[in-house]
């Protein structure tokens, strides 16, 4: 089922993420591995997609080409309307910096920095004036529920806050797609459910949501599920809601 789209893609320009015969290959001493193998799909602005795959199917490649943290041995990957395949590795920091707000499972937080500080972070980055940035990082915390804990560092919130703070660091940005990698994987299933309301929360208010994940309960939050098998697509459908 390789190539399916979102049905709902109308014009050109509602495409986001295009990719077409996308392969990654690794030179292992004289063997070569092919963790892609001629991957194509599309994703269409406000959508909430989930890439899954057995440890080796290639989801974790293919999130670093779509993060723009590695680039491709062939094929193409456009990235709004820009082809991202053949960039530098400056022009692929800025579009990093710019399109695409990361969440890890691992939360990547400063520890001795406060929350506030943490989310500022990216708006430092592209050279935001530092009244704008505070002001932009507190909405972003505040839009997570967290604007009682602007100046606490990480150490000092559990492990649902910290992921909070991650959270509003990759909204701060306004960016294009927000690309989630095993977000609640260090959570308690009760913040595990927490986690995900705000993520269903944040499509619903129109952002586009990859969401990378081995468990099915957390997949089933999206409304299109991509299986990867053996670095190509193994089936692209729609979740019943």
């Amino acid at each position: 089922m390789s190539g399916t789209n979102d049905s709902n893609a109308g014009g050109d320009n509602n495409i986001l993420i295009n990719i077409e015969d996308l392969w990654k290959t690794y030179q292992m001493g004289t063997e070569q591995i092919h963790a892609l193998r001629g991957v194509t799909f599309s994703i269409v602005r406000g959508s909430y997609v989930a890439i899954m795959g057995p440890s080796g199917s290639g989801k974790s490649t293919l999130m670093n080409l779509i993060g723009c943290l590695d680039t491709p041995s062939k094929g193409t990957y456009m990235l709004n309307e820009r082809m991202v395949s053949e960039m530098d590795d400056d022009e692929l920091a800025h579009i990093r910096n710019k399109e695409i707000g990361f969440v890890f499972q691992t939360f990547n937080l400063l520890p001795r920095a406060s929350a506030l500080q943490n989310v500022e972070l990216p708006l430092i980055y592209n050279g935001v004036a530092s009244h704008e940035r505070k002001e932009r990082a507190i909405k972003a915390l505040q839009n997570v529920d967290l604007g009682e804990r602007i100046y606490h560092r990480p150490n000092e919130l559990s492990g649902g806050q910290r992921q909070r703070v991650a959270i509003a660091r990759a909204l701060v940005n306004n960016p294009s797609l927000i690309l989630a990698d095993e977000p609640t994987g260090n959570l308690d299933s009760a913040t595990s459910r927490e986690i995900m309301e705000i993520f269903d929360a944040l499509h619903a208010q129109g952002n586009t949501i990859l969401l990378v994940t081995h468990e099915n309960d957390i997949a089933e939050h999206a409304y299109r599920i991509i299986r990867l098998l053996d670095g190509q697509i193994h089936s692209d459908e729609k979740v019943q809601k």
